[in-house]
């Protein structure tokens, strides 16, 4: 299952300690990963913990990456990075130090025993789906095509404030960008790309 140049929408999310170093380092973490480049993060987000066990409120965001490893691999690397920032999966909905789920890839469903994307829950977490319209605002359900856009509602989320941007970790990212980087990600499958293809400059 693999093919070079997966994009991926990777939900960010923290609870414990200095949230805010935590998910810029993370951020930085993952554009370092081999085969991983960073293209876009998210607005910032501050909700209140979600299950009722955790008890502390989670600063959460997005990042858009573009990656060479398969979903298995990039699993594994995303589980090294929780484990190097101290997560411990002890109890389900508790409070981490840091969480990394893979939300969405470029038109393609997974389900798989350890791995399902999109993320399950994406639909039902305020949190994850509006980072994710942050840095790619026409992302579609590739299931049903359903647009995510369709959550957002006129007036605001109710728990959920947007309190800045991700940071970017090192100026020469294609960071908080308005414009898609990639006109190409939402094609669907065996139609011509178009003269700006991934890989190429925007």
């Amino acid at each position: 299952m693999s093919r070079p140049d997966w994009l991926w929408v990777i939900g960010l999310g923290t609870s414990q300690g200095d949230r805010l170093t935590t998910l810029t380092a993370a951020l930085y973490a993952l554009d370092t990963l081999p085969g991983v480049t960073l293209l876009r993060a998210s607005g910032l987000y501050e909700s209140p913990p979600a299950g009722g066990v955790a008890r502390g409120r989670f600063l959460n965001g997005a990042a858009l990456i573009q990656s060479r490893l398969g979903p298995l691999a990039l699993l594994a690397a995303c589980q090294g990075l929780e484990a190097r920032f101290g997560r411990r999966r002890k109890l389900r909905w508790s409070d981490r130090t840091l969480d990394l789920d893979l939300l969405w890839t470029d038109a393609l469903a997974l389900d798989l025993d350890v791995l399902k994307v999109p993320h399950p829950l994406l639909t039902e977490r305020p949190f994850a789906w509006r980072p994710l319209l942050d840095v790619l605002p026409d992302a579609r359900d590739p299931a049903t095509g359903a647009p995510y856009a369709r959550l957002q509602p006129d007036g605001p989320l109710p728990g959920l404030s947007r309190i800045g941007v991700l940071p970017n970790p090192h100026p020469s990212a294609l960071a908080i960008r308005p414009e898609p980087v990639y006109p190409n990600a939402l094609r669907p499958r065996g139609a011509a790309p178009s003269p700006t293809s991934p890989g190429s400059p925007p």
